[in-house]
């Protein structure tokens, strides 16, 4: 039978909220990932502010949300909106594909010819109206058969961002701004980055992906038929009381993989893939520099403060101090610190070292040392 409705009346939310975040470890911890943060002191949570952003495009009733068993609590806490049937738990992390492709799974199994779009819960957009025209424009491509994604105009030569090289524009009635893309770029280096913005037809890979349930899953399993399989084999049994022993069963085999490389990068290679250009502001909060920059409205000579009693004396001091507890930080004379104080850590890093926080949480996993993880 034909589905008669609009692009937008078939479209559903996702929202995968994994990942521990371990750029922004002390905050950032297993039981505490950084979307259950207000990084931005919006007062709200970054999944929070996610789901506000989608409900205009799709409505509560019509968003997903992927996540761990351990947060299920956290995440109904944050969103006593989440309908039961919205919430797919992953008994350990698997990665996007496998969080991404078994939400399309499930809801192209129950609502044959769904548009979805997967959206991190972790990410902060302040425009939200420029975010919704670029969300209809790519369900629109979508729905013509792309699997299409949202790439971020770029404000400087970052080099933590990945990069999506645009080709020509798809002549998409309803999405004038969709263009095809050539290629996906992985994290530049400076002089790379720099080049690439110069040129004027990159943008940042948001993560953003928009697309029929069923085209999206056909991708992934020319890519990984096994992936394919147990995905649907998942879907299969999701409604049914045989869920949780099929989870139990499948799910721990599931290939350990980003979307970016079963999905994204072979569209892109065969032609499949649109891309709208975002012209909104837009950050992944990667790291502790990244929500400095947050919260200094580009001055680097600002010294941003998080934590609600959070108790700082700064004399020529810049960069971000984020407190979970009452003890007195006093900072003279220091430019760009990072001071992430927690009751049972402290860090002390520079903005432009702030990359390698990753690898204290590494070394600390090697150390046997996970009670602070």
């Amino acid at each position: 039978m034909t589905d008669n409705r609009s692009p937008m009346d078939r479209f559903y939310s996702v929202i995968p909220a994994g990942g521990i975040g371990s750029r922004l470890w002390p905050l950032s911890r297993a039981d505490a990932p950084k979307f259950l943060h207000d990084l931005t002191g919006s007062g709200h949570t970054l999944l929070r502010d996610t789901w506000d952003r989608l409900v205009p495009l799709s409505g509560a009733h019509r968003i997903m949300v992927v996540t761990g068993r351990a947060h299920r609590a956290a995440v109904e806490n944050q969103i006593p909106e989440l309908e039961d049937n919205n919430v797919v738990l992953e008994s350990e992390p698997r990665e996007s594909s496998a969080a991404i492709g078994l939400a399309a799974a499930i809801l192209e199994r129950r609502e044959p010819g769904v548009i979805i779009g997967s959206f991190a819960a972790d990410h902060v957009i302040s425009d939200t109206r420029r975010f919704r025209h670029a969300v209809t424009e790519a369900v629109i491509a979508a729905d013509a058969g792309y699997i299409a994604t949202i790439g971020i105009t770029p404000t400087d030569a970052a080099i933590g961002f990945g990069y999506i090289r645009c080709g020509a524009s798809l002549a998409i009635e309803g999405a004038p701004n969709a263009l095809v893309v050539n290629s996906f770029v992985e994290k530049p280096d400076l002089e790379t980055a720099e080049a690439y913005v110069a040129a004027g037809n990159y943008l940042w890979n948001g993560g953003m992906f928009i697309s029929r349930a069923d085209v999206l899953l056909k991708q992934l399993g020319e890519s990984d038929p096994e992936l394919l399989a147990g995905l649907l084999e998942l879907a299969e049994a999701w409604d049914t009381p045989e869920r949780g022993a099929v989870v139990d069963r499948v799910w721990p085999d599931l290939t350990k993989i980003a979307i970016d490389y079963t999905v994204a990068e072979p569209a892109a290679v065969q032609g499949r893939l649109a891309v709208i250009p975002g012209d909104f502001d837009w950050d992944d909060v990667g790291d502790f520099a990244s929500i400095a920059k947050l919260h200094s409205s580009g001055r680097k000579t600002d010294l941003a403060i998080l934590g609600e009693n959070a108790r700082v004396l700064a004399d020529s001091s810049s960069g971000v101090v984020v407190s979970q507890t009452n003890r007195l930080i006093s900072l003279i004379g220091v430019n760009d610190i990072i001071v992430v104080d927690t009751d049972d850590a402290l860090l002390v890093t520079t903005t432009a070292n702030a990359q390698r926080v990753k690898s204290v949480v590494d070394a600390l996993k090697l150390s046997g040392r996970t009670d602070v993880l």
